[in-house]
């Protein structure tokens, strides 16, 4: 080792004392430790003699390149490439400074740099199969950023997370393939990975924008817009221009507003009102599941119509399978298919509570009164009519007349699995039995005169 890479001016106060070939022996010295403690993967004891030397003599090229390997292999990879960039600083024809630092900046993320770092040591050493297969690593780490963008792009989240994957298996110490990952995991609803991901990056740097951002990504998505707000302006504090953070923030302010707006015009009753408003909270973010699928159920209970109901819980139960959303969904379909059948109560002009004398007296109003033979001399379009409400009171009168086919008909279920067909039915049979019987009456044809009398003593 030549005395002239040792620096009489350092920091021992007895530098002074000793002569450039004593330096350099008490240097060697201090190597030959690291490099035990290194041999033993005591990596922290083979830092603090390479420093040692170092401090010894501080232009020693093999030095600084002993120290960044011992970084690296303790992940300090910041430092590492700082010490192999003054190796190569010290000796532009050192290979393995030039290795170690194209291996730091692949660690880091930076293929192009750590590229050129491996053109170097071809350079100098054409046959380096080290760093061939590292360039072959670098032009695997574009390709994997390249298609992510594409993958990004087109929001297929799983093409970009699968990427980021491979490329850290090269680029360990990357924050930004972390963050682009634990953003796209945010994405796709892993929000417990998402967040394992940021705040292992904020563990090493409390003031990263980028994963300030993911962090209140995850809670905004799982619904806690106010925590997310605040992750989203911290991120905002460190870095003004971020975007994304912005726009995040701009949409959950907006989204809790429009929700709290549609819940107060909910709770002072007026629905139509309420109605608009979740569905402008609706278009504000396609992306929160969470909070849009509460919109949805919210605007369901609201809905003017079953159908709309039925469509806002199909969007909730295929954005979050539970057990709820199973049964809101459930009974919005129930709801819709008993909106779209007969009203047999208001057939009847009674309500839902009504009693079975109620009922009787009800069917008996409704029956004389659209009766077919007190329209004979009706025009055959008014005939019709009558005819067809005649044969819907007998119906109502069949079913709620009858428990077990009432409950039925209250719970939403179809009557025609118990066998009763209204296409086939015949109000007439109904009427004969209720006004008819042993010495009844016979409405073959003409309605009796007694009928008429009843009919007229009925204050309809």
């Amino acid at each position: 080792m030549a005395t002239e890479n040792c620096d009489a001016m350092n920091m021992d106060p007895d530098a002074d004392l000793l002569s450039d070939e004593e330096l350099e022996r008490e240097a060697e010295g201090f190597k030959e430790q690291g490099n035990a403690f290194y041999i033993k993967k005591d990596y922290a004891e083979a830092f603090n003699y390479y420093t040692k030397a170092i401090d010894m003599c501080p232009k020693n090229a093999s030095y600084y390149g002993n120290r960044a390997a011992t970084l690296m292999m303790l992940c300090r990879y910041r430092e590492a490439l700082e010490d192999s960039q003054q190796a190569v600083r010290l000796d532009n024809t050192f290979v393995k400074g030039h290795l170690r630092e194209g291996k730091c900046h692949l660690s880091l993320g930076n293929a192009m740099a750590a590229n050129r770092c491996f053109q170097r040591v071809l350079e100098l050493e054409p046959d380096n199969s080290q760093a061939q297969q590292e360039v072959k690593n670098t032009e695997a780490i574009l390709e994997y950023e390249r298609m992510a963008e594409i993958g990004f792009d087109k929001r297929d989240y799983r093409m970009v997370v699968f990427c980021m994957d491979r490329a850290l298996d090269s680029a360990p110490a990357c924050h930004k393939f972390k963050i682009l990952k634990a953003e796209c995991l945010a994405l796709l609803g892993r929000y417990p990975e998402a967040q394992a991901v940021a705040s292992d990056i904020l563990r090493m740097d409390s003031t990263n924008a980028d994963a300030l951002y993911v962090r209140g990504l995850c809670l905004y998505y799982e619904d806690c817009i106010d925590k997310a707000v605040q992750f989203f302006v911290q991120a905002l504090r460190m870095a003004p221009d971020h975007d994304k953070a912005r726009l995040a923030c701009r949409n959950a302010k907006a989204l809790k507003a429009k929700k709290e707006e549609g819940n107060k015009a909910f709770k002072d009753g007026n629905f139509e009102a309420a109605y608009d408003l979740y569905s402008d909270a609706l278009t504000i973010d396609p992306n929160n599941i969470k909070t849009n699928a509460k919109l949805y159920c919210n605007r369901a209970t609201v809905g003017s119509k079953y159908e709309e109901a039925v469509r806002d819980y199909e969007k909730v139960y295929q954005t979050e399978h539970t057990k709820e959303h199973k049964h809101l969904l459930k009974n919005a379909q129930l709801e819709l298919k008993k909106s779209k059948r007969k009203d047999y109560y208001k057939v009847l002009g009674v309500d839902k509570n009504a009693t079975e004398d109620e009922i009787k007296k009800a069917y008996r109003k409704r029956a004389l009164l659209h009766h077919p033979d007190r329209h004979s001399g009706a025009s055959t379009e008014v005939q019709k009519e009558e005819e067809k409400k005649f044969k819907e009171v007998g119906e109502a009168f069949s079913v709620l007349s009858d428990p077990k086919k009432k409950s039925r008909y209250d719970s939403g279920q179809d009557l025609e699995d118990d066998g009763m067909n209204m296409g086939d039915f015949d109000a007439n049979n109904i009427f004969k039995a209720f006004f008819g019987g042993p010495g009844g009456f016979s409405f073959e044809g003409k309605l009796c005169c007694d009928v008429f009398r009843i009919y007229s003593s009925l204050h309809i």
